[in-house]
């Protein structure tokens, strides 16, 4: 499947900024089931200062915002085929080793509720795979996707004990109770073809665990599948802030306003 994509992302600052720097992971990763066919990224108002892949094998462009400004946007457009491989991305790449995604994290580390979840998956005793689908089956039924309950700051352990959140929410709860159960996981930010629009207004974020004999799995709790051809990987971390599209510093004590517009469809091939 042929999708294309544009991801406009436009911070509105307060008052003009005095120095900011941004670190944008918005480059998807050329890997298993996904070619790039082209990509682009445009800047307003900010400009690139360096680019490098990082300890994820992520590819990270840091930008500086022009003094005075105002206003930054950035747009990034391109083209990425697909393929389904049933959410198996294989064999561990990257600089970290694969024992560093068993260790928790601020944003995933269990507390009581957590830990009761993953043990009662590991007591069905299940085969790693199966006990992993269940584990995401058990997610989305004790929490209930709504936007605005949660922000970028929530751990896994409040949403699952409050009971709702968002893609980013599911994915860090099940990370850490996988980890819980000594089962490599990581967060997945990327993008999705939705069935009914093409318009959205954010990315989309989802899991992925270490499973003997097939490496890398993926695991989208929030639509309870595994990832397929409508899927684009782009950045992955030990959670949702090392895996973030947009991370940075802003002084000159501005505050900022964050609009995102994200358009994915499917573009035909001709023969």
């Amino acid at each position: 499947m042929r999708l294309e994509i544009r991801h406009t992302t436009r911070y509105r600052f307060s008052e003009p900024v005095v120095h900011a720097l941004q670190r944008l992971r918005l480059t998807p990763k050329a890997t298993q089931g996904q070619e790039i066919l082209a990509w682009n990224m445009e800047l307003e108002h900010a400009h690139e200062e360096l680019a490098y892949d990082d300890q994820h094998h992520n590819r990270v462009t840091l930008v500086a915002v022009d003094g005075g400004a105002s206003e930054v946007t950035v747009i990034c457009s391109g083209e990425v085929d697909t393929s389904d491989h049933a959410g198996v991305i294989g064999r561990h790449a990257g600089h970290l080793p694969l024992w560093s995604f068993r260790g928790q994290t601020p944003r995933t580390r269990p507390g009581p509720t957590m830990n009761a979840l993953a043990e009662s998956v590991r007591a069905q005793d299940q085969q790693p795979l199966d006990m992993l689908h269940t584990l995401s089956a058990r997610i989305i039924d004790a929490v209930s996707y709504e936007i605005g309950t949660t922000d970028v700051n929530t751990t896994a352990e409040q949403s699952l004990c409050d009971g709702h959140g968002v893609c980013q929410d599911h994915a860090q709860i099940f990370i850490g109770a996988a980890r819980a159960l000594d089962i490599p996981a990581r967060y997945v930010s990327g993008y999705l073809m939705m069935d009914d629009r093409v318009e959205q207004d954010a990315t989309h974020g989802w899991a992925e665990a270490y499973v003997e004999g097939l490496g890398w799995v993926g695991f989208d709790i929030s639509n309870g599948i595994s990832p397929d051809q409508r899927y684009v990987r782009v950045a992955t971390g030990r959670d949702y802030r090392e895996a973030a599209p947009i991370t940075g510093i802003t002084f000159g004590g501005a505050s900022q306003e964050l609009q995102v517009e994200v358009a994915v469809a499917q573009r035909q091939v001709q023969q």
